[in-house]
């Protein structure tokens, strides 16, 4: 149905699509984890039942616990010289296996793959995009994902994706500590304040932050409710109330580097020319 649909626009459509899981509990073992043979039976199934010849963004969904990540990266990188892949992205990957994949192409083994980033192409580099779970509620991803993209991409691209009840088991978020009814209450002032629905306001939230949301909408009107959220406009006051709200202790190293940030230089720290780059 989706490959009908986008047939006369194709070349207007961003199509994005994981793969990892099987897509049924018989899927069997060969079309199950991350192999390079998994990926590739996946990739060239979806291309037949989306009815194109090139799939412009491949999420690998999530680690499986068995394949490393060089043979992850690798696999993805066939793809993409194939021309059966366009960019290549993780999603609910660790930060250190993300930093691992991102530095692979120019390790001491000498192996020269080609990547490319979500604006620009270009060799060598990094996976194009992380997806992780982002918005003011759960906010891990500030010391981790976000970290990352900052340092190993010029023109990295980070995702949020939101949290919604699946069969497989419950992942929605309660009240279970005082940050996270903090963060609340605060949504709902912000909300209050700019007369939109809270919903809204956490999209808001995470666009202003450079991030771009996926929106799981399961109805026309939370779809519509959804996209309003673009033209929803959070003062600079409003953006730090929330990130106050919702922020969450950096834990060591973070805490000391920050306190000891004065003494860095020999006391001159604010002297020093910061890069425009977070360093790796």
């Amino acid at each position: 149905m989706l490959g009908g649909f986008i047939a006369e626009v194709r070349d207007d459509i961003v199509l994005a699509t994981k793969f990892s899981l099987g897509d049924s509990p018989g899927a069997g073992l060969q079309r199950t984890g991350n192999s390079r043979k998994a990926m590739l039976q996946s990739v060239e199934a979806s291309l037949r039942r989306l009815r194109t010849d090139r799939i412009d963004l491949l999420w690998v969904h999530m680690p499986d616990g068995v394949t490393p990540v060089d043979e992850i990266a690798r696999g993805l990188d066939d793809l993409v010289r194939s021309g059966k892949v366009v960019y290549t992205g993780l999603s609910d990957f660790p930060a250190w296996r993300v930093a691992t994949a991102a530095t692979l192409p120019n390790c001491a083994a000498g192996r020269r793959w080609r990547r490319c980033s979500w604006n620009t192409a270009w060799s060598n580099g990094p996976p194009s995009a992380n997806c992780c779970r982002w918005r003011p509620a759960s906010t891990s991803a500030r010391w981790r994902g976000r970290r990352w993209a900052a340092a190993c991409s010029p023109a990295s691209t980070a995702r949020a994706k939101p949290v919604a009840s699946r069969a497989w088991g419950a992942v929605i978020h309660g009240e279970s500590d005082a940050r996270k009814t903090a963060t609340l209450d605060a949504v709902l002032e912000v909300a209050q304040e700019t007369g939109v629905a809270p919903g809204q306001v956490a999209i808001a939230w995470v666009l202003a932050r450079g991030v771009l949301p996926i929106i799981g909408p399961r109805t026309p009107e939370q779809l519509a409710d959804n996209l309003t959220a673009v033209d929803v406009v959070l003062a600079p006051e409003q953006i730090g109330r929330l990130e106050q709200a919702s922020a969450i202790p950096p834990g060591f190293p973070h805490e000391m580097v920050a306190a000891a940030a004065p003494t860095l230089g020999g006391g001159k720290a604010g002297l020093i020319d910061r890069p425009a780059r977070a360093v790796r």
